[in-house]
């Protein structure tokens, strides 16, 4: 029964959709409010009946409904509770009733906090997120119902995949899923806008937050999906260039583009329709990352769908969002004004060129990501893309835009001359030289790329301080004052650069510096790793809630001094017979200690991997300092939602 309330909540929220999408876009065009107002309470009705088909879903994970064809596939009685309710959306069907409630919950959302829109912008942006939610909950009911029964229902079911089994997968999902759907927003927003004919500093002002909180939850939903991938896979990597990860990075890169975009749009009414391409060119790559994670065109932990005819619905809906959107701005785009002119060096400038390196970065990956599939579809062979292309192609791409995140913040709008930005920036020159020349002399081993990764992150953090330090001068105030003068999006601006920062410091250090050895050992055998001394006592057998494993039992020393006890593990699970291995990780303040099991050698000798990754935890403590930058910029005092009633026509 509770399936079947959760389908018929899934045709409500269908409909809802529907009226969603037709009725207040209708009604914008004729300017009827009465079909405008329907906006507001169909995206609210829409969450809730999603939501209660949600809430059916995770009921019959927990109680092991296994006649629900989906629970039987992706659950077992002896499954953790904690993990069945994660399996709800481990599933193929049971993460696009995901998206979908995440798609309902931002269109509530958008709902809630815009009373200060003029009605019709409104209904048009509601409109077209509706719009989306038909797709979404069509291709649920049409190709992926989570709710098709099993009769005669099975007695027991085949078990969530081991890799999912973990605590990640309670919040990396989501958060990712948060990024990519949000992403929607500010897509309709500028789908609203085309409709309308006005490209203004009032639209640019409202979007800005919410690609911005947007942008945050992919932040960290990346951040998370590679810590993940770092302790679980058990091999000590933290990134792959997996189709998957690109097909979030990709969006991640563009928002980050589109962030900046809209501040020019908003300060000084420039790249109007740039930024309106930015904000439909975003929402598309989180749509074209679905169809590669959903389709079965890729084969990846992540990619479990393999219906052709998933594919196609896919393919075709994103044909008709993607291309009507493309279309509609290639109308639109001739009408609107440029905007003022800007000098060479100046803050426009720097955010221009800021855009034009991520979006060649963005096209670098999606060559790398989409060349091997298409050179498979036309039977030409079989290609692999890895981490030598990417790094050769990435890398030097966004290496001027780093550098320029030490200058831009330092610019003046509309522009100052040359001599004037250098001097301002003597001091973060000086110092990062000088960093430059000395690093050498102190780190153990060198080479340029170490040398020059360790530049980027030192200018980035000078330059930030560099540009405060100048701001707090040029105050009339006194410091103090000064600083509780300056607004929150700067800080987050500041929280954000230093973030990178952080995050480059750790890429460098790690890649440059990490150690690593495959030892055969027994009990009583010792080695020695980055000043540690790694001590074998035994294997024992251990059971686990639904599997049994082979656990190390490792000593840890340095300096003769007991550090920790390690038990790394070899899992196999009950229901599945797969090997897992679980790494055991020692975590300092200059890096991680990683030690794995593989298969036994001998009747007494183990595999063991050990590995030092030197300052691996910075990678992602920079990527949270990213979303608290950019959380810190959503709760500026000017997006807090008052009317706005500037235009630039």
């Amino acid at each position: 029964m509770i399936p079947e309330i959760g389908h018929l909540a899934l045709i409500i929220a269908f409909v809802l959709a529907l009226l969603q999408c037709v009725l207040p876009i209708w009604g914008a065009q004729v300017g009827n409010y009465q079909l405008m107002a329907v906006a507001r309470p169909t995206a609210t009705l829409q969450l809730l009946f999603v939501l209660i088909a949600f809430c059916a879903l995770i009921f019959s994970f927990i109680n092991n409904d296994f006649s629900v064809l989906n629970v039987a596939e992706n659950s077992n009685s002896s499954l953790p509770t904690i993990y069945r309710i994660c399996a709800s959306w481990g599933s193929h069907e049971g993460s696009i009733l995901l998206w979908a409630l995440m798609l309902a919950g931002w269109s509530c959302a958008v709902a809630m906090f815009s009373k200060h829109l003029p009605q019709p912008v409104l209904a048009r942006t509601l409109g077209v997120m509706g719009f989306i939610s038909v797709g979404t909950i069509l291709f649920t009911l049409v190709t992926s119902n989570p709710f098709v029964r099993l009769l005669p229902a099975a007695a027991n079911g085949r078990d969530l995949n081991p890799l999912l089994q973990d605590p990640g997968m309670i919040i990396h999902p989501p958060m990712l899923y948060m990024g990519y759907v949000g992403s929607s927003v500010v897509f309709s927003l500028a789908i609203a806008a085309l409709l309308s004919g006005k490209l203004d500093t009032a639209w640019a002002r409202w979007s800005r937050p919410w690609i911005t909180m947007s942008w945050c939850f992919l932040t960290v939903g990346i951040a998370l999906g590679s810590a993940w991938a770092y302790y679980e896979l058990g091999w000590g990597g933290w990134w792959f260039w997996d189709p998957v990860e690109n097909a979030s990075f990709m969006p991640w890169l563009l928002g980050t583009a589109l962030i900046h975009s809209l501040a020019v749009t908003e300060k000084r009414g420039g790249f109007k329709m740039w930024t309106a391409l930015l904000a439909i060119l975003t929402f598309s790559l989180a749509l074209l990352g679905t169809f590669l994670v959903r389709s079965g065109v890729i084969t990846s932990v992540h990619a479990f769908a393999t219906d052709p005819q998933r594919g196609i619905f896919i393919l075709l809906f994103l044909a008709i969002l993607i291309g009507g959107s493309l279309t509609l701005f290639a109308i639109r785009a001739p009408k609107a004004s440029t905007g003022e002119e800007f000098d060479l060096v100046s803050k426009e400038s720097m955010l221009l060129t800021n855009n034009i390196l991520l979006i060649v970065a963005t096209g670098a990956v999606l060559l790398g990501t989409l060349y091997p599939l298409i050179i498979d579809a036309l039977q030409l062979g079989k290609l692999s893309v890895g981490k030598p292309y990417f790094d050769a192609v990435f890398v030097p791409i966004m290496t001027p835009a780093l550098f320029l995140m030490g200058v831009g913040p330092i610019t003046r709008w509309r522009g100052a001359p040359s001599i004037e930005l250098i001097l301002q920036l003597k001091w973060a020159l000086g110092v990062t030289v000088i960093s430059a020349a000395v690093a050498p002399f102190i780190m153990r081993s060198w080479t340029p790329l170490i040398g020059f990764g360790l530049l980027l992150a030192v200018w980035i953090i000078v330059a930030s301080l560099n540009n405060l330090i100048s701001r707090l001068k040029n105050h009339p105030s006194h410091w103090l004052s000064a600083l509780k003068q300056q607004s929150a999006s700067y800080y987050g601006m500041l929280l954000a650069h230093i973030g990178v920062a952080v995050f480059i410091f750790g890429v460098t250090m790690v890649s440059g510096f990490e150690e690593e050895k495959d030892l055969r050992m027994s009990a009583g055998s010792k080695s020695s790793l980055a000043g540690y001394e790694i001590r074998f006592n035994q294997v024992s057998e251990i059971t686990g809630p639904n599997y049994v494993a082979a656990q190390g039992n490792i000593s840890v020393f340095k300096d003769d001094k007991l550090v920790t006890m390690m038990y790394p593990q070899k899992r196999k699970y009950d229901s599945s017979q797969m090997l897992m291995t679980e790494a055991a990780i020692y975590n300092s303040f200059v890096g991680d200690l990683y030690i794995s099991m593989a298969e036994p050698v001998s009747p007494s000798e183990w595999g063991i991997k050990v590995q030092f990754k030197p300052f691996i935890n910075y990678i992602w403590l920079g990527c949270f300092l990213m979303a608290l930058g950019g959380i810190f910029a959503v709760s500026d005092k000017k997006y807090r939602f008052k009317p706005i009633t500037q235009v630039i026509a």
